[in-house]
């Protein structure tokens, strides 16, 4: 009996307690609960940023800037903005739940979340190196007066290899020196040094988490670091792939019927020179075109029927004996075959150019 109870107590389900808050919030988290929703409903986007190792002095020249451009910069608890989320939305995606861990910056905004992301990875601030920083380009300690007196700092330079002397009661340093290569962790006395010298080697942006648009879509920083100029590429290429398309199925819109009006006109005049049709636009090109096969065929007949009298036009004779001693020059061997051959066209070429005089 004590078995069947256990045993009937194992195969019922096991429930979570979820916890339900019965107090009501207190009046100040209420009010920042109530900006937050107003905040979220008025901006179609929300960065969140990681706030872990940024100096203060980055994140004030940010915030100014932010600010002048339209956007709304605030912090505020995690828990606060979930709930604000939650009565908002009416839930919150795993997603949204994993940005917000740690201390965030909230950076609402109605512009371009690419262009945003652009221009804040883009538009860094310059702060002094600290020790454990890496370096971005080899530092260097610049040659000069450094205004600095003699005293324990000496045996800094001399640490750092740097080469100084004393002239008129300041520190002088011979020689630009580097100090930290690029890639290598600047230490503490270098880090000193820089400070003292005014050297801001430290390139620094803010760490964008994600960006959450209407309050549910995430879009990664992976998505935010797209490359304007392949993305460019690619659209100029799809327009003319797809103008090309329409052009060769006539597609009627204004773009396309210009070429395609266009188009089919050469194409019309080609077939009627072809066909040997006469109108008044294609009369030039057919006599120019007969004129040229009859001249072509009196070239090669005349040497070898004098007594025909042909006479061929100077400028198409030019221009073929050019052609020839330029094959010539090329091919030696070939015009010595040639120049053996002694007999002439055959009857059907000749036949064939009659033809092609005549409009046969």
């Amino acid at each position: 009996m004590h078995w069947a109870v256990l045993a009937s107590m194992a195969s019922q389900p096991v429930f979570k307690r979820t916890y339900v808050r019965t107090k009501p919030y207190p009046e100040e988290k209420v009010r920042i609960i109530n900006e937050l929703k107003e905040l979220f409903s008025k901006y179609e986007t929300v960065f969140v940023i990681d706030l872990h190792e940024t100096s203060n002095r980055v994140l004030q020249e940010y915030r100014f800037w932010l600010r002048r451009r339209g956007a709304r910069v605030i912090k505020a608890k995690n828990t606060l903005v979930l709930i604000a989320l939650r009565q908002l939305m009416g839930s919150v995606s795993e997603d949204i739940e994993k940005l917000f861990t740690g201390e965030n910056l909230l950076v609402f905004t109605n512009e371009n979340p690419f262009e945003l992301a652009k221009w804040i990875w883009g538009t860094g601030v310059r702060r002094e190196a600290m020790p454990g920083d890496v370096a971005p380009f080899d530092l260097v300690a610049p040659a000069g007066n450094t205004n600095m007196g003699p005293g324990p700092i000496m045996s800094k330079f001399g640490k750092l290899k740097i080469p100084i002397k004393v002239q008129d009661g300041k520190i002088w340093i011979v020689k630009d020196t580097v100090v930290a290569k690029r890639g290598d962790k600047i230490n503490e006395d270098a880090a000193e040094i820089l400070k003292k010298l005014n050297v801001k080697p430290i390139f620094e942006t803010l760490n964008i988490k994600a960006a959450i648009m209407k309050g549910k879509y995430v879009i990664t920083t992976d998505e935010l670091r797209i490359d304007t100029k392949a993305y460019r590429t690619m659209i100029e290429d799809a327009a003319r792939g797809a103008f090309n398309l329409a052009v060769n199925t006539a597609y009627p819109t204004p773009e396309v019927l210009r070429v395609s009006i266009a188009k089919a006109h050469m194409e019309a005049i080609n077939l009627a020179v072809n066909a040997r049709y006469v109108t008044p636009e294609t009369a030039q090109y057919i006599i120019s075109r007969a004129a040229a096969e009859a001249n072509a065929l009196a070239s090669v007949i005349a040497p070898k029927a004098p007594e025909l009298g042909l006479q061929v036009v100077q400028q198409a004779q030019q221009t073929k004996t050019e052609a020839t001693q330029a094959a010539a020059e090329s091919k030696p061997e070939e015009k010595k075959a040639e120049e053996k051959k002694e007999e002439g066209p055959s009857e059907e070429e000749i036949a064939s150019g009659l033809s092609s005089l005549f409009g046969g």
